[in-house]
Parts: structure tokens; C-alpha cells; sequence
């Protein structure tokens, strides 16, 4: 695979520094650009930021000097694929004028999500839906584009609902979260008001996860997305977790299914590994869906970090004297639920040819066609 240069917008934030991590050694992409806010802007990357992960700031990036959060005005040259972690009030002005510019935006952010001819991907659930992309204005003219991945608890749930909307189809869904601070970004929750505790409240965290699992799980009519035809109700709660985003989960199927049928079908879901014309993703487990026997799993402490954080851990399968079937999930939420889910959907576009811009105007042209437009 050609390697691609990226860009990074809100490079300073929890998801910033994640996508910085996992792309510090990727085959396939390196970061050439970073950006953060008017405050940042100009200073070296240490300088600006207090890195939060385990393992050490990468020596380059640290020397980096951070760009403004905008398509113009950039002392270096501004890269066709961005990766773009900033909060969605901002991500709703800047996203699409680096896709007027010309650029990819790989979007964490929820803005949007629920675009009419945006997609939203979780590359083993709905790869198609990538074809909207080309509906897109910018798409005709400078060739950008805005993909986005799921909130950080849907990506989760719809890795092992997948399996049973494709096998057996899934009537009623209910899930109730126990999301982990990590998930509020930094510095996030206050801590006299999380230790101890749990909120039974995030803001919009209930529509959007009720929203994006009919979304993924619905498929694409004459270029236009139909929604998955069933019923969600969710719960979420923020809970004194540092990482990991626990779900417990009842579902009522359209067709009867045992548990060992549903446990073989989790274990045999290899979408991107199997195959003649199986896709190899340097970011994708092999197992998406990792059934635990314990009874008292998946836990945060134990089953995290499985498939390098891309995995959802499914575990507790039983009957439902409610619906048909319950069981509890756990999956990543700063990893597969955020920059590890956009850096997969990079992932896919490269192999799909979506980085193909031969055809569109460099993007520096683009960037100044925009403005005069704007």
C-alpha cells in the first residue's frame, strides 16, 4: 500500500493523542500535519500538549509545530486525509471546509453523523454505505469528502448485533451503558463527582446511540440510507471506569435461535479475514466479536486490551424473560470507539481506491477556489 501523508485536527485532545499514538507506527499513513486551536496554534506540539497515554510521546511529533485549525493559512502543506477529533460545535463549521478544500475528513466527531449522504461505518457492518461518499458536493468538485464513525458505545454494540440481524434479524433492542470517564474527554468528569458514583446521564448520549444502531444497521436504497427496521431503547450512565464502555443488552430476534447457534455465528464473524477476497486492515482484529465463557466477564481490568482494543468482548448469553436474549459487551471506547474506528475506516477507503484524487484539482488550488467562493 502506497503510504499516504495524514493531518490531524484537535491533535491535543484525549482522541488527538490516541490517533497519534496508533498512527506513529502505521504502515500505511504518517502524520504530516497537526493542528489544534487559536491558542495552541504556533507552538511545538510538547509545548502545547500534556500527553495522557502509557506509552511515550514519539520524538517527531513533539518537535512538530501545530498548525491552525483551518484549511488556509498553514505553514506547511496541508494533507489530502484528515483525521478530525474536535468537538462537534467546531467540527460542524471546520469539517467542511477541509472537505470543500479537497480533503478526506475522517470524522470522530458526531456532527455529522446522521448526514443525509454522510456515511456512517463500522467497516465489518456496513462497508457499502461507503458508496454515498461520491453523492457529496465536494466530492464532484475538489474530490473531499466526510466519512464518520459511530458513537463510542454503538461501534460496540453493532460489531456482535451485526451477526444477529444478518443471521436471525433483531425485532426490539434495549441497552443500558456503564460508559467510562474517559469517555467525556479531558479533564472531563470532576472527581468529587464520579468517585463513588454513577450519573445516569450523559447529554445526547441516548438518541444518538438509539439513532446511529438503526443507521448501521440499515443499508442503502437508490443512494439514499433506510433504517435498520427495529426498535431501540437505550440507557447510558457514566460510571468511575477510567477506559472501557460496558452495555447490557436484551434483544428480541425475528427468528428463534439457540445460544450455541448465536455464540458459533459471534466466533465465526471474520469479515475482513476471510475469503478469497478477504480485506487485510492493519487496524482490524482478526475476531471482531470475542465470546468470554466466565460468568463474571468481560470486565475493564481483564478484557480491554483483546484484539489490541479493536475487539468487542461479548459474555453472559442467556435467556430473557423479557425479550429472547440478554448478555453484557465491553469494547474500547478511546480505541475502537474512537480513534482506532476512524483510523479502520482510513484504512478501508485506502483499499477501496476513496484516496484516489488524480482526477481532482491539487488541493492547494481547491483550498483557494473555496475561499473565493466563501
Amino acid at each position: 500500500m502506497e503510504r499516504r501523508q495524514v493531518g490531524i485536527l484537535g491533535a491535543t485532545g484525549a482522541v488527538g493523542q490516541r490517533f497519534i499514538q496508533l498512527l506513529a507506527n502505521h504502515p500505511w499513513f504518517e502524520i504530516s500535519w497537526i493542528a489544534a486551536s487559536d491558542r495552541s496554534a504556533g507552538k511545538t506540539y510538547e509545548d502545547a500538549c500534556k500527553w495522557r497515554l502509557s506509552t511515550p510521546l514519539p520524538e517527531r511529533i513533539a518537535k512538530m509545530v501545530l498548525q491552525p485549525n483551518v484549511p488556509e493559512g498553514s505553514a506547511v502543506e496541508l494533507p489530502r486525509i484528515i483525521f478530525s477529533s474536535v468537538d462537534s460545535d467546531i467540527a460542524k463549521e471546520l469539517e467542511p471546509k477541509f472537505a470543500a478544500a479537497g480533503c478526506a475528513v475522517i470524522s470522530n466527531s458526531s456532527a455529522f453523523r446522521m448526514g443525509a449522504d454522510v456515511p456512517l461505518v463500522v467497516p465489518e457492518v456496513n462497508v457499502d454505505h461507503l458508496d454515498v461518499i461520491e453523492q457529496q458536493a465536494t466530492r464532484k468538485t475538489s474530490g473531499g469528502y466526510i466519512v464518520t464513525n459511530p458513537n463510542c458505545c454503538a461501534i460496540g454494540l453493532v460489531l456482535p448485533l451485526a451477526v444477529l440481524e444478518q443471521k436471525w434479524g433483531i425485532e426490539k433492542l434495549f441497552v443500558s451503558t456503564m460508559q467510562a470517564v474517559s469517555g467525556a474527554g479531558y479533564p472531563g468528569v470532576a472527581s468529587l463527582d464520579i468517585l463513588g458514583n454513577v450519573i445516569p446521564y450523559i447529554k445526547n448520549e441516548e438518541e444518538k446511540l438509539q439513532e446511529e444502531v438503526a443507521k448501521l444497521l440499515g443499508g442503502v436504497n437508490d443512494g439514499a440510507f433506510a433504517p435498520g427496521d427495529m426498535t431501540v431503547s437505550a440507557m447510558c450512565h457514566r460510571v468511575p471506569v477510567i477506559d472501557g464502555h460496558t452495555e447490557a443488552v436484551s434483544v428480541k430476534l425475528k427468528k428463534p435461535a439457540t445460544a450455541e447457534e448465536i455464540i458459533a455465528a459471534w466466533r465465526a464473524f471474520k469479515p475482513l479475514h476471510q475469503g478469497a477476497d478477504a480485506t487485510h486492515l492493519p487496524s482490524a482484529p482478526d475476531s471482531p466479536v470475542v465470546y468470554e465463557e466466565g460468568v463474571d466477564r468481560p470486565q475493564p481490568r481483564l478484557d480491554l486490551e483483546t484484539g489490541n482494543g479493536m475487539t468487542t468482548t461479548v459474555g453472559r448469553l442467556r435467556p430473557c424473560t423479557l425479550f429472547d436474549w440478554k448478555f453484557t459487551l465491553l469494547s474500547h471506547n478511546t480505541i475502537r470507539g474512537a480513534a482506532g474506528a476512524a483510523l479502520l475506516n482510513a484504512e478501508i477507503l485506502a483499499v477501496l481506491g476513496k484516496f484516489d484524487f488524480r482526477k481532482y484539482p491539487p488541493v492547494n488550488s481547491a483550498r483557494e477556489e473555496s475561499s473565493v467562493n466563501a
